[in-house]
């Protein structure tokens, strides 16, 4: 393929999807990263996309949200790896809530096995994933729906939220970066995700590569209120993406970092084992209930408070 053809067909897979990522746009271009790299320079040159950190965006895509349908088709190996890590720190009889978003959804798929468990939730889609789990208590918000991702928003959700206590809450956005945390496009999806916030004495991210070091519009959890980020390992050409997880974790977020499960051309190859560092755990969260330890377990429904030991885990931060 020559590389005006090359260039074209990376220029319309960013128009469809608002956001592509490097790797997407080897496989899909049949080329290595290297050279698609190269392409996505150019067509930044000419002011027909911008970069980000592994990937590329429409101009003044500080703004603009990718429909479901797009998201979905998006780092979609990572996604898997991420919620597999996500899931093995969901313990029995936990009660959770989990936001709305492609990779949460991937995490509800995985959490169909714990018994047990009670997750609210204002996502349609994650209550779809969990509805056939017979061990499994969903709780949903109430709220208007938001049918560009599944989500119900607004007073409604919010209200349903007050008075609740759970033990972690897992999020997921547009963009996450050390100086302001996790943020989203869209103000409906931020109020209410500050609202899950509020609900857990922990706060888990789930965010691949791709949305480290990018900024958007509307703040949703500030990075002293983030206990643990679970993400991929970015490419070994993206500096920018390792240094924003060691700002993270020199800020106390607790990092843990996938394994790869696929190549650019969807080849399944054996998952790299992690690398381990302990990394300082953070300080008590704001809003975290006073007294109560961080694996606090809590009955969603009732209100009632249930002590339970929480696992010890070291968090896993890739150094290269």
């Amino acid at each position: 393929m020559f590389a005006a053809e090359r260039r074209q067909l990376i220029l319309e897979m960013v128009r469809a999807n608002g956001a592509v990522s490097l790797r997407e746009l080897a496989r899909v271009v049949q080329t290595s990263e290297v050279t698609v790299r190269r392409d996505v320079r150019a067509l930044e040159a000419e002011g027909l996309l911008d970069r980000r950190h592994g990937g590329a965006v429409l101009p003044g895509g500080f703004t603009r949200e990718s429909g479901f349908p797009q998201k979905s088709h998006l780092a979609t190996a990572e996604k898997t790896a991420i919620a597999d890590l996500a899931a093995s720190f969901v313990e029995e009889g936990e009660a959770i809530v989990v936001g709305a978003g492609t990779t949460t959804q991937e995490l509800a798929r995985r959490l169909a096995r714990v018994p047990g468990l009670t997750v609210v939730t204002n996502s349609l889609l994650v209550a779809q994933a969990l509805a056939h789990a017979n061990r499994v208590e969903v709780v949903m918000t109430g709220g208007t729906l938001r049918g560009s991702n599944y989500a119900l928003v607004g007073s409604g959700a919010e209200q349903s939220l007050q008075g609740l206590r759970v033990s972690r809450a897992f999020l997921s956005g547009s963009g996450l970066t050390a100086e302001r945390g996790l943020s989203t496009s869209n103000m409906l999806s931020a109020s209410v995700d500050r609202a899950l916030v509020q609900a857990a004495a922990e706060v888990v991210v789930l965010a691949d590569h791709t949305k480290l070091g990018t900024d958007t519009m509307f703040q949703t959890v500030p990075t002293d209120l983030i206990t643990r980020l679970v993400t991929d390992d970015p490419p070994a050409h993206d500096d920018r993406a390792a240094t924003e997880l060691q700002a993270l974790a020199d800020q106390g977020v607790q990092i843990a970092v996938a394994g790869a499960t696929g190549n650019p051309g969807g080849d399944e190859v054996p998952a790299r084992r992690q690398q381990r560092r302990d990394v300082p755990l953070p300080s008590p969260r704001r809003g975290q209930v006073p007294g109560a330890a961080p694996g606090l377990r809590t009955a969603a429904v009732l209100g009632e408070q249930v002590p339970g030991a929480e696992r010890a885990r070291v968090a896993d931060l890739r150094r290269r």
